[in-house]
């Protein structure tokens, strides 16, 4: 799993493996979903992520893995 924070796009990317995406979903406005050829969510990508929270510190990011 990999998380990508992209400051200049203003965009948070969650690739859940490797697979190849053959198709890609905006489930709701700016929350787009990745799928690969078994129709599996393999990406999550969330757009204008400065814009949903106000108090939002993009340089610092907290992981909880329980």
């Amino acid at each position: 799993m990999k998380l990508r924070i992209d400051k200049e796009a203003d965009a948070l990317y969650l690739y859940l493996d490797d697979s190849e995406i053959v198709m890609t979903k905006e489930v709701a406005p700016g929350f787009i979903v990745d799928f690969n050829e078994e129709n599996q969510a393999v990406g999550f990508e969330v757009l204008h992520l400065s814009k949903r929270s106000k108090a939002l510190d993009l340089s610092s990011v907290e992981f909880d893995s329980n």
